[in-house]
C-alpha cells in the first residue's frame, strides 16, 4: 500500500503541474505565433485546407466506409510515404486510448499524414498530451480534434473498481476519477471521461483560441468494439 500511496502522491503533483501548464500555454501561444520560423518545415501537401466541419465529416465518412467494409485505404502507397516525408499537414488530431483494438488510421480509413494521433491508456489529457495536441492543431493545422473513448475501456473499469494498482497505473486512474459517477453505467462513465478530457483540452489557451477563431472543432467520440462504429457523443 505504501508504494501505491507514493504513486498517488506523484500523480497529485502531476495534476498540480497540469494547472501550471495550462497557465503557461499563453506564453506558448506567443512563441508559436511565428510557427513558420519556429518549425522550419515545408508542408508536402495542402491536405488540411478544409473547414473544421468538413474535417469532421471526412473522419466520419471514413468510419462509415470501415463499418460497411468499403474501405478505400487512401494515402497508403509508397508514393504517399515519400510525399509526406517532406512535411505533414494532418486534417485531424485524435486523442485515443492505447487499446490495441482502436487503431485510428484503420477505423477512420485514413493513411500516412492524415491523422495526428496521441494515444494513452484511458485517453486522458495530461500536460504532455495537451502540448502534443497544441502542436498538432496550432502548428500542423489539424482542423478537428476528437477525443475518443471505447466500449469496455479497462482504464475506466479499473477506476470504478477502486482496487490498488501497481506502478504508475495509479496516475492514470487519478486523472479519470473526477469523471466517474457510481450511479452511471460503464458506458456513461466512459463518455464522461471523454467529456472530461475535452474540458481539459478546452482549458488550453492555445486550443481555445483556435476554437474561438473558427479554425478548430473539438468533439467527443465513442468507439463500439463490436460494430466498429464511432458515435459522436459531445
Amino acid at each position: 500500500m505504501s508504494g501505491i500511496q507514493n504513486n498517488l502522491n506523484v500523480s497529485r503533483r502531476n495534476l498540480l503541474k497540469f494547472g501550471a501548464a495550462a497557465a503557461g500555454t499563453a506564453a506558448l501561444t506567443v512563441g508559436l505565433g511565428t510557427k513558420a520560423n519556429w518549425l522550419k518545415q515545408k508542408p508536402a501537401i495542402a491536405g488540411n485546407n478544409i473547414t473544421p466541419d468538413e474535417a469532421l465529416n471526412q473522419l466520419l465518412d471514413g468510419n462509415k466506409r470501415f463499418v460497411e467494409n468499403k474501405r478505400k485505404n487512401p494515402n497508403q502507397s509508397m508514393a504517399r510515404i515519400q510525399e509526406v516525408a517532406q512535411g505533414q499537414t494532418p486534417f485531424a488530431a485524435i486523442l485515443s486510448c492505447a487499446d490495441s483494438r482502436v487503431p485510428s488510421e484503420i477505423i477512420f480509413d485514413q493513411g500516412f499524414g492524415d491523422l495526428f494521433v496521441v494515444r494513452n491508456a484511458g485517453n486522458i489529457a495530461t500536460p504532455e498530451e495537451i502540448g502534443s495536441l497544441e502542436f498538432g492543431t496550432l502548428v500542423l493545422g489539424a482542423k478537428v480534434l476528437m477525443v475518443i473513448g471505447h466500449k469496455n475501456c479497462g482504464a475506466v473499469k479499473a477506476t470504478i473498481d477502486g482496487k490498488a494498482v501497481p506502478g504508475q497505473i495509479g496516475s492514470i486512474i487519478d486523472v479519470i476519477k473526477p469523471a466517474i459517477k457510481m450511479n452511471q453505467t460503464l458506458e456513461e462513465n466512459i463518455i464522461s471521461n471523454v467529456k472530461s478530457g475535452m474540458g481539459r483540452l478546452k482549458a488550453s489557451p492555445v486550443i481555445s483560441q483556435l476554437i474561438k477563431e473558427g479554425k478548430l472543432k473539438i468533439v467527443g467520440g465513442y468507439y463500439d468494439l463490436d460494430t466498429g462504429m464511432v458515435k459522436v457523443v459531445a
